[in-house]
């Protein structure tokens, strides 16, 4: 019989409150790595949920809420909400956690932070899943992003007008998307406020830092991506993505012999990992371990 899920929380080493949600696995969950996913940019474990829920039937799952969304803390340091930051916290989880052996499972900015842990974890790794992000990251998607996080606004009064507004401004990314997945997806993002108001849940600075000058600078992503040499890589990109092109990820296959890139048919960025086409690919790559 499977456990429920539980909850932890580890202080970073600037005493911020980090959020972790632990899927045990059944009792022989230790002969195989755990899988460690961590969510885009403004996003929290709530994004893993369902897709936890399955693999714990074999694996050991945990799900991080970066510094300022869901239920960690947010940064007393605007500034600090930045990818080398983020790894500190999560060696800070992953040691908490016991984690050892592993496997990263990433979708956007949590994507960024898998090709970055090999400087800090490279031999505890053991494959790494890519969920629209590679070395390569589209100009304008990016801006699109951006907006969005500076944009939060002052929140819905319901749930229902909360889904449809949402379903308004993002059709085209969840095309296939019914009412009832908008309002799944809607709670996944959001949170109550204390005056009853739908609001996103995440520190708006998270978005401080990119309004500094050359904040896109720092590691180069694609050398990055060769510490993955000799370990399994799945890339999964949206069809329609304006973060992660066809051609990043035909680049990365030729670089990294031995990626096995999926494209999932009509989802933007980024693809929920419920779609059939990603449970398959994703059950087809961790069958190896």
């Amino acid at each position: 019989m499977l456990m429920e899920p539980v909850d932890h929380f580890t202080w970073s080493a600037d005493s911020v409150r980090l959020h972790w949600r632990e899927w045990p696995g059944p009792a022989d969950a230790n002969a195989r790595p755990a899988i460690i996913c961590i969510p885009g940019l403004t996003r929290n474990v709530r994004d893993f949920e369902a897709l936890a829920s399955r693999l714990s039937a074999r694996f050991r799952v945990i799900a991080v809420s970066l510094r300022g969304r869901g239920e960690s803390g947010y940064a007393p340091d605007k500034l600090s909400y930045v990818p080398l930051v983020y790894l500190k916290d999560m060696g800070a989880v992953l040691a908490d956690a016991r984690c050892t052996r592993f496997i990263v499972l990433g979708t956007s900015l949590g994507g960024l932070l898998g090709l970055l842990l090999p400087l800090t974890h490279a031999d505890a790794i053991a494959g790494l899943v890519l969920n629209d992000l590679g070395p390569d990251l589209e100009a304008d998607g990016l801006a699109r992003v951006r907006a969005q996080v500076v944009k939060r606004g002052d929140g819905w009064a319901s749930w229902l007008i909360a889904a449809r507004d949402l379903a308004r401004r993002q059709d085209h990314i969840y095309p296939r998307f019914s009412l009832d997945d908008w309002l799944a997806h809607t709670k996944r993002l959001c949170r109550i406020s204390r005056g009853g108001r739908i609001v996103f849940d995440y520190d708006p600075e998270i978005a401080a830092p990119m309004t500094l000058p050359n904040s896109d600078g720092g590691v180069d992503l694609w050398t990055a991506l060769d510490a993955y040499h000799g370990k399994p890589v799945l890339s999964l990109r949206g069809e329609t993505s304006d973060i992660l092109t066809a051609a990043t990820q035909q680049r990365m296959a030729a670089r990294l012999p031995g990626l096995l890139a999926v494209t999932i048919a009509s989802v933007g960025h980024a693809p929920t990992l419920e779609e059939p086409e990603a449970l398959a690919a994703l059950e087809g790559f961790l069958g190896q371990w």
